[in-house]
């Protein structure tokens, strides 16, 4: 296991380096990362580099018995670059262009900024990129953060339709695609399409999907570039990633993920959860048993499972939260042992490097207010003095670095069908990610872990996959969810699935369209519920419990399924809600409600136990159970993100306290904000 921590030696002076490179080893730390906002200091006028520094401090830190991970600095242009070339500055949908004075102030269509970057990225792979001291490179730095992820300015629209002719051949495909024939929208010429209008009516939805999808491969294919550049110079055993963002979605991460040796991402639990949980939880939502300084250990686990998915191996946490930020609204402090229980959380997700946020809290400019491992007077703040407590238990991190997480159910996500879902939810309460959170959390409370997938995905070692929304849907799709059912799989398919095609026109068919031979029913009638309204259902098929369904209700037709539920009164009432189709060797669970907790846990229940797929352990809210794999021993996680003392159950006894050595269980008490560890019985 590799921990270590961001450093910016620019802001500091050199006299300082070596102090702050021996108090890192005596933290425990291994590996430090540099440059990602250094182009100034590096390159302070065209074509003049300046390495001396950059030299010293990698010398300083080799010294000192640290590797060196290195960024390109193309995350934040310097003033010449953009006084001198005005036009690489981005603009939004409003026109506006931006100005210098912040991050990320660049169009990836630039041609300009494409050969900047080309001359700054090749500069620094000359020089380092035999260096045995660096062990790898970051490119760029959080791309599209801070609504930058699309850009509206000419050289975009050039781009734009360069991307539309190869994707639809030519204007005849393109006009079919997005139904132009609706308000005289039909295009003759290429030169007439430019990008969704931000004013006035709302943009044609194929039109505006597409344009994300655009912006989004604009950045994959800027990413390319740097990669291409880099492997060209670089020794063979340097890695290439990037950080990405965990539950951002204005970018497709699968595809910026596929060039990268391994991803990482920036972790940050008390922000995340600060700006995420409005969004993915309903309004009606339980009170959170979390402690307040932890986050929300279902919004962070999410997002790491999220990144996890993106290779399907495991991750590096770029930036881990170690203290406070300074970009949420109340920016608690965590406690102590805080960023231990953050440390073990990433790892129990399949973190294998941890690298912490920032070296020393910064004295100027727009991070002043955000904590480093030491405070603005250079000495240690609390985050130093839990990563240091933290040293014995690297010996154990090592031992789990590279293994799995086996997760037997898989969550289908996609962006194509959050975006189309953004642009037109028909429901203001109907999110995306919502929708996945409600089932997710679920399974978190079952004592179940879960991998996200996209739709595409090989499923056959899942013994469940649950599809909340399945909204764009292709012939490719359904052959593969087919494959998987067929052969012994459980589908569970929920609202609006199947209602578009992959250019987000409604199908002309029986929803859920594609997917109705695989689910046996048809769907009747749809209704978008405001808040006051709820429809009662019965699960006839599981007891008879009654629920109250709120946001979406879908009235299905049984064409060979079975009834599972039905409406019990309203509108809809008697009318079948849900239904299950065996396929195969296989079963279909179509879903035809928007599903609160008590009804998502039922479900899950009631579809684990069809599975065979039983809890890792039993756990009180606001504590969370992982589970790591390797080929010589299981690790399984319990992680306390209360402020109280918890219990887990175990089920049974033989496990091992991976840290002490001593026997744990059945039942296991888990400190207030603490970890245990357990060894799993050898294989």
């Amino acid at each position: 296991m590799v921990v270590g921590v961001d450093y910016y030696p620019e802001h500091w002076p050199p006299q300082r380096w070596a102090t702050d490179a021996a108090l890192m080893r005596q933290a425990g730390l291994h590996v430090v990362r540099l440059a990602e906002f250094a182009w100034s200091r590096i390159e302070p006028a065209a074509g003049e580099f300046r390495w001396g520094w950059l030299d010293r401090a990698i010398d300083t830190l080799a010294s000192a018995g640290l590797q060196v991970l290195l960024c390109t600095p193309t995350a934040a242009p310097p003033a010449w670059l953009t006084r001198e070339y005005p036009d690489i500055l981005p603009v939004d949908k409003h026109g506006h262009r931006h100005s210098f004075g912040g991050r990320r102030h660049y169009c990836a269509n630039s041609p300009i900024y494409r050969e900047h970057t080309r001359r700054i990225v090749g500069a620094m792979a000359t020089r380092y990129g035999q260096r045995p001291e660096v062990i790898g490179w970051q490119i760029d730095n959080e791309f599209g953060g801070g609504q930058t992820a699309r850009c509206y300015c000419h050289n975009c629209v050039t781009a734009f339709r360069e991307w539309l002719q190869r994707r639809y051949g030519c204007l005849d495909a393109l006009n079919d695609a997005w139904g132009t024939a609706f308000w005289s929208q039909e295009y003759a010429d290429w030169s007439h399409i430019g990008p969704p209008p931000p004013h006035g009516e709302k943009p044609n939805p194929s039109h505006a999907l597409d344009y994300y999808r655009f912006a989004s491969d604009s950045w994959v294919d800027y990413q390319q570039a740097q990669i291409d550049l880099l492997r060209a110079k670089i020794d063979g055993t340097q890695f290439i990633t990037t950080n990405l963002m965990g539950l951002f979605s204005d970018l497709d991460y699968y595809r910026l993920a596929a060039g990268l040796d391994f991803v990482t991402w920036d972790s940050y639990p008390t922000g995340h959860t600060e700006r995420l949980s409005k969004m993915l939880y309903p309004a009606n939502a339980a009170e959170t048993r979390h402690a307040y300084d932890v986050g929300d250990p279902a919004i962070t686990g999410m997002a790491h499972d999220l990144m996890r998915a993106m290779k399907d191996k495991p991750f590096w946490i770029m930036e881990q939260q170690a203290g406070h930020i300074n970009w949420g609204d109340y920016n608690p402090v965590p406690l102590p042992d805080v960023v231990r229980l953050w440390t073990w959380d990433d790892v129990a997700h399949g973190a294998d490097t941890v690298i912490y946020f920032r070296w020393r809290a910064c004295l100027y400019a727009q991070e002043q207010y955000h904590s480093g491992l030491l405070r603005h007077d250079g000495e240690p703040a609390q985050g130093w003095r839990d990563v240091q407590a933290m040293r014995e238990e690297q010996t154990l991190m090592a031992a789990i670095q590279g293994t799995t997480v086996p997760a037997k159910v898989a969550l289908l996500h996609s962006y194509d069908d959050l975006w189309a879902l953004e642009l037109q939810p028909h429901n203001r309460d109907f999110g995306y990610l919502r929708h996945l959170f409600t089932y997710y959390r679920a399974l978190q409370r079952a004592g179940v872990p879960v991998d996200l997938a996209p739709p595409t995905r090989d499923l056959s070692r899942y013994e469940l996959v649950i599809a909340p929304t399945l909204f764009l849907v292709d012939q490719a799709i359904v052959e593969n969810l087919r494959r998987y059912v067929e052969r012994g799989g459980r589908l569970m398919l929920s609202v609006r699935s199947g209602s578009r095609t992959m250019s987000n026109r409604v199908v002309d068919m029986p929803l859920p369209g594609l997917l109705s031979d695989l689910v046996g029913a048809t769907v009747e009638a749809w209704h978008s519920l405001p808040p006051e309204v709820t429809y009662p259902l019965e699960v006839t098929g599981l007891g008879g419990e009654s629920f109250a369904v709120e946001t979406w209700a879908e009235a299905l037709k049984p064409v060979g399924a079975r009834v599972v539920a039905r409406f019990v009164a309203g509108p809809m009432g008697g009318q079948p809600a849900i239904s299950l189709n065996r396929v195969g060797r296989g079963e279909v669970v179509y879903v035809g409600v928007w599903a609160g907790d008590p009804l998502a846990d039922t479900l899950l229940t009631w579809l684990l136990r069809r599975a065979g797929v039983g809890p890792l352990a039993t756990v009180p809210p606001g504590v969370k159970v992982m589970h790591r794999a390797g080929e010589d021993a299981e690790f399984l996680f319990l992680l306390n993100f209360t402020a109280a003392t918890a219990t887990a159950a175990l089920g049974e006894s033989g496990y091992t306290d991976a840290l002490t050595g001593r026997r744990v269980g059945p039942a296991v008490e888990v400190p207030a904000r603490g970890v245990v560890i357990c060894r799993w019985r050898q294989s």
